[in-house]
């Protein structure tokens, strides 16, 4: 049996019945509790797949992450069990690029605040006071913290609107990360979420008025010195599709900040996404049955 655990629309469905295969949503735990007996593959999205997971999975033979980032996987638990783990790096760095490019951009032009003004009875004109805060991203400097597919997707497009790029990685840079985060106006996070990485960005090494984009994992960033400064005025705005704890809660400190402007987890997914990724899930599955090499196998 193989599992897509998503809360996906019916269309899809339908669409990867058509394949054999069972949609589960996240947010159904007795159902996908009622089919872990069964399940030799597992399609995981953001769900942990965690220790427990995997012991009530005794069919269990694979786990392809839709994505790339494995945190939310017990690897070693997986390991142990001789359960194979595959990501699929690439399916989902043009819909995140863009995501990231439109956070940037929906936080130089106030966004959010206008869409809320011109829904508002006299906040067509009320929209104007806002008129010292917009910005252009042409003559800023954007800084991508990691370099891999995403990053890379972002790059030139960055210096073709008109932004100079610093970019920093551990095996590719052009400024040291100190360096990067007090000179860049827009600081952009492209890392995955490993024991190295984990509160690696200090905000408060930011220069003041910079802004941050975050697409990547919540934990890269301290939460609460991310809403001190926005708050203090030292940040100027954040876009975040990502958090710490997920799902965020309503009451979350930084929901209530004007110059914040949140996704819920989804610059991913896009139609075109999820085609690609359906179509490297169901290779490896028949790779799986077919006994040959499983592609992008992290374990």
């Amino acid at each position: 049996m193989v599992v897509f655990h998503f809360d996906g629309s019916e269309a899809l469905s339908q669409q990867v019945a058509a394949h054999g295969v069972t949609l589960c949503p996240e947010s159904d735990p007795a159902a996908f509790e009622r089919l872990l007996p069964e399940v030799e593959v597992l399609w995981h999205v953001l769900k942990p797949v965690t220790a427990g997971v995997i012991a009530r999975a005794p069919k269990l033979r694979l786990i392809q992450k839709i994505g790339i980032g494995v945190n939310t996987i017990d690897l070693e638990a997986a390991r142990a069990r001789g359960i194979a783990v595959c990501n699929m790096p690439g399916t989902n760095s043009r819909a995140v690029a863009e995501m990231t490019l439109l956070l940037m951009l929906a936080c130089l032009r106030r966004v959010a605040d206008l869409n809320g003004l011109v829904r508002t009875p006299g906040g067509w004109q009320d929209a104007w006071a806002l008129q010292d805060r917009f910005g252009e991203l042409g003559g800023r400097t954007v800084g991508l913290v990691g370099y891999g597919a995403v990053p890379r997707l972002l790059h030139p497009v960055l210096e073709a609107l008109g932004a100079r790029v610093l970019y920093w990685s551990r095996s590719r840079k052009n400024s040291e990360l100190d360096a990067l985060l007090a000179e860049a106006d827009i600081v952009s996070l492209h890392l995955p979420l490993t024991p190295g990485t984990e509160g690696l960005v200090d905000v408060r090494k930011l220069k003041a008025g910079a802004i941050v984009v975050n697409t990547a994992r919540g934990a890269l960033l301290d939460e609460n010195h991310l809403v001190e400064m926005l708050t203090n005025g030292r940040l100027s705005a954040a876009g975040l599709d990502v958090f710490k704890s997920e799902p965020l809660p309503p009451d979350h400190p930084l929901l209530a900040l004007k110059n914040v402007v949140a996704a819920p987890h989804l610059a991913w997914l896009t139609r075109e996404t999820l085609e690609r990724s359906i179509a490297a899930a169901l290779d490896n599955v028949k790779r799986l049955r077919a006994g040959v090499a499983l592609v992008n196998r992290v374990t």
